[in-house]
């Protein structure tokens, strides 16, 4: 059980980075009704410009760890909000009208962009960096000698992603934006005609999922103590599966997916074999799926006659 135990607590902070990045990819499909494939690469780009600025603010005696990261998460929000705004713009607004393809190939195009602009510009070895949380609790230590460990690091992953869930479930339930990102998902034509800003309102919905992204690639930087170039395609993957098995375009499904993702990753890692451990997800995916075809908690899509 303390085995058990440990696992879970691992598998719910990589799910909640999963679902982190999930739901930008819910988020677009439910207003545009597309996938954005380029949004695993800028969970990417959030990690390293979360290293690079953490490593200005070391290099200019900053010291206090609190400060430090506060500063690094808006930093990396911002820039990677623009990075959602530029692929709206460039990738998306001009196709939104041409056939279902032409955006999806758009953004497939974006992502290798972005993809072979960090190998170019940082490098393609990995990016270490020095444990920033260290220390943690020890919950229970068996008899075996075995110790269920929390670590700080993971309480901050999890904290974080319930902060950040609640405020964008009050954005999008209590504010302006959020009305007209609902309005934008019903029908974009009805709510143009009503005075919304359907432009500005899916620009804003890339830079929230960017935003989310950002944040998730900070938390991974933190976790794992590294960043790549090619991490947000295998990351972007998983966060997509996540959204699918949850619902696409369902935010409390891209969660649960992600979650899901997380622990079935990490609980057959622990227990079978680590080099299947991608197998044994998407399987179980396909297995939902067929099942379920609209997700855990997707609903089936009502054509109005």
């Amino acid at each position: 059980m303390d085995y058990f135990a440990q696992q879970l607590i691992n598998g719910l902070v990589l799910g909640s980075i999963y679902g982190l990045i999930a739901i930008g990819y819910t988020m677009v499909y439910g207003i545009v009704g597309m996938i954005n494939f380029a949004h695993g690469d800028i969970f990417m780009i959030g990690g390293f410009i979360a290293l690079i600025s953490f490593l200005v603010l070391v290099s200019l005696g900053l010291t206090a760890i609190p400060l430090i990261l506060l500063i690094v998460l808006l930093v990396s929000m911002a820039i990677t909000a623009l990075y959602g705004w530029t692929i709206e713009r460039i990738a998306y607004r001009p196709l939104r009208h041409s056939f279902r393809l032409a955006p999806m190939l758009s953004a497939i195009g974006m992502s290798f962009v972005l993809t072979n602009f960090s190998q170019v510009s940082q490098g393609a070895r990995v990016k270490p960096v020095p444990p920033i949380i260290t220390g943690g609790y020890t919950l229970h230590e068996g008899s075996s000698g075995f110790a269920v460990q929390l670590s700080n690091i993971q309480i901050m992953v999890v904290l974080a992603t319930i902060v950040v869930l609640a405020l964008f479930t009050w954005l999008v339930s209590r504010t302006r934006l959020g009305r007209d990102m609902r309005a934008c998902e019903q029908d974009q034509t009805m709510a143009a005609l009503l005075g919304v800003d359907v432009d500005y309102t899916i620009s804003m919905t890339f830079v929230i999922g960017a935003a989310l992204a950002a944040v998730a690639g900070m938390m991974y930087l933190l976790y794992y103590g590294l960043v790549d170039f090619f991490m947000g395609f295998v990351a972007g993957i998983k966060a997509f599966t996540a959204a699918v098995l949850g619902g696409i375009g369902s935010l409390p499904g891209a969660m649960l997916g992600g979650l899901a993702i997380g622990l079935i990753e990490t609980f057959w890692s622990a227990y079978f074999s680590v080099e299947y451990k991608d197998v044994a997800a998407f399987s179980i995916l396909i297995v939902v799926l067929i099942f379920m075809p609209t997700g855990l908690l997707g609903r089936p899509e009502v054509e109005k006659v």
